[in-house]
């Protein structure tokens, strides 16, 4: 009796599979390919490409507009695949950061920035600079200051938006009395002097450490780009945080230094952080016997920053910002004042017109001190207290220090008007994590310039905050590979050039700011 009935199932399926509903069943059976909405194996999305219908369109009942968002919408993430939208599918994502890993989170990222730098950088050989504003030409800012509908101070601020983005990169030929030295080490750190006669250059070296040196920029002309390095024997084995030039015998005679505590090679024992003076003739084109010593360097716990005061009533005064407190140094007599805090002081600055010194932590807070007082018990001698989200990098005090300009670790740069303590401006587009990326303010051509760390230099207006240029890196980005830039309108002195100086890996850029 079962034998039968088996036959007579198998007799009534052949009868099926002639009659083609076998073959009509396996004709609309849906491709193994995503779409929104489907949920379909990794495995197939990792294997198969995606199949489009020939007259695949959006039904009768569907709007348009959204069948358009749907189909430009990005893929969704899957966890441990990755969409590549070229290819137009997916591909599984290896766990791990090691080098035989063919296809990781870190290098796919790495990939699309380098290919975006890269796009960007084209655009701007081929001077398809635009600017940011509709309509913005010199043109019609002529006209307009004729007919006087726009002011003296807004016709200039135009002008220099229209400059920035004319600005175009020519690299900087650096020549030395020391063959050896020019174009042998990375660049990590350049600081202008007040002229913009000369820039401190903190270089890293091969063995570990860094190395000091001065460039001249007399010779950045109109029509040779040549400058003169002078560079010193004296270098040091700890990692150079902070650097600003210092006025004791003269204006700019000396640079302060603060170094970070730096593990030995063994790795066990450490040496503490420093503190440096060093005179600025030490990088010098005369007799090395001729030249002085350090002037004095002593060593700290672990520092983060330091500033110099141009105020007489606190002369021959520098700061550094250490591991929760702050040490003002007279490098004459020697005295120091120490105010503890509650964070480590990452950015510091001096007023010039009073004895005050702006402090950033990275706790987020800026307080400022009178170092006229003495150190008192407790925090009672904090005067102003403005606060961040996140760690303060970075601040520059304008030039009527009635305003403030700090940059944190989330990104955020803000203008703070210190005599109300609230946030007046806030400028879009920095990006920064966890690196000490300085500030530059150029009050005379009203811009704020500020190098990001992923490898972009950002310049925006100062007055109503617009994002007026970004300059990719002209190397690929990486965490050792950050921009060190100097903007100036007299760079060489007062007959000097304007534009700004870009320091990347063992070169020197300029972008003609006419």
């Amino acid at each position: 009796m079962f034998a039968l009935r088996g036959e007579m199932r198998r007799s009534y399926r052949r009868g099926k599979e002639r009659r083609g509903w076998s073959s009509h069943k396996r004709s609309h059976q849906p491709h193994r390919h995503w779409r929104p909405g489907h949920n379909n194996r990794a495995q197939s999305l990792e294997q198969e490409e995606p199949q489009t219908p020939v007259n695949a369109g959006p039904s009768s009942n569907e709007d348009p507009s959204s069948s358009s968002s749907m189909q430009n919408s990005v893929a969704p993430e899957l966890p441990g695949f990755y969409y590549d939208p070229e290819k137009n599918r997916y591909f599984r994502l290896l766990p791990g950061h090691n080098n035989h890993n063919p296809l990781t989170k870190d290098s796919i990222q790495h990939k699309a920035m380098e290919c975006k730098r890269l796009r960007l950088l084209e655009e701007e050989e081929k001077q398809h600079q635009k600017t940011t504003r509709a309509g913005l030409n010199s043109s019609v800012l002529l006209q307009k200051r004729q007919l006087g509908s726009l002011s003296p101070t807004s016709y200039c601020r135009l002008v220099h938006e229209l400059k920035v983005n004319c600005m175009q990169r020519r690299k900087i030929e650096i020549h030395s009395p020391d063959s050896s030295v020019a174009g042998t080490n990375n660049f990590k750190i350049i600081v202008a002097d007040v002229a913009c006669e000369r820039i401190f250059t903190v270089n890293d070296v091969e063995h570990g450490g860094c190395k000091y040196g001065i460039i001249n920029l007399s010779g950045l002309g109109k029509e040779s780009l040549t400058v003169e390095m002078y560079d010193n024997l004296y270098f040091t084995n700890r990692k150079v945080i902070s650097v600003c030039w210092a006025s004791l015998t003269h204006p700019d005679s000396h640079f302060s230094l603060t170094h970070f505590s730096k593990l030995c090679l063994m790795g066990i024992a450490e040496t503490p952080g420093c503190a440096s003076l060093l005179p600025a003739s030490l990088f010098s084109s005369t007799n090395p016997g001729d030249r002085p010593g350090m002037l004095c360097s002593f060593k700290i716990s672990t520092a983060w920053s330091c500033a110099w005061c141009l105020n007489p009533q606190a002369d021959n005064c520098f700061s550094t910002g250490l591991t929760r407190r702050v040490l003002v140094t007279n490098v004459v007599t020697g005295h120091r004042q120490t105010f503890g805090t509650s964070s480590d002081v990452l950015a510091q600055q001096f007023a010039t017109q009073t004895p005050v010194l702006y402090n950033g932590c990275r706790s987020g807070e800026i307080f400022s001190i009178d170092v006229r007082q003495r150190n008192r018990k407790g925090q009672s001698w904090k005067a102003i207290r403005l606060f961040h989200g996140s760690a303060v990098t970075s601040i520059h005090l304008m030039e009527a220090e009635h305003y403030l300009m700090a940059a944190d670790m989330a990104g955020k740069i803000k203008l703070w008007d210190l005599r109300t303590a609230k946030c007046v401006k806030q400028y879009k587009g920095h990006h920064n994590e966890y690196a000490l990326l300085p500030l530059h303010v150029n009050e005379e051509e009203g811009l704020l310039i500020a190098v990001g760390q992923d490898c972009y230099t950002r310049i925006w207006s100062l007055q109503d905050t617009h994002l007026l240029r970004t300059i990719p890196s002209p190397h690929p980005s990486s965490k050792d590979a950050i921009p060190s830039v100097v903007f100036s309108s007299r760079l060489g002195g007062s007959r000097g050039v304007p534009g700004l100086l870009m320091a990347v890996k063992q070169d020197l850029y300029h972008f003609s700011y006419n």
